[in-house]
């Protein structure tokens, strides 16, 4: 259940940083700068949160 759990947060983080990228916006106005840095590393962390989701759920099916 939790590697389901972290894949669904890895996918809310890469939404969070796309909205951070389009609307400038986390808690208060940013800098354009700011906004795509922080966004991509949003984005980043979403995708490794899923990668290891990903590696867990199939080590899991593989260990059954």
């Amino acid at each position: 259940m939790f590697n389901w759990l972290s894949l669904v947060t890895g996918l809310f983080y890469i939404v969070l940083g796309i909205v951070v990228i389009i609307y400038k916006f986390f808690f208060t106005i940013l800098e354009p700068a700011i906004a795509y840095a922080m966004g991509g590393v949003l984005i980043l962390y979403g995708i490794f949160r899923i990668y290891r989701a990903v590696s867990r759920i199939k080590d899991s099916r593989d260990e059954k």
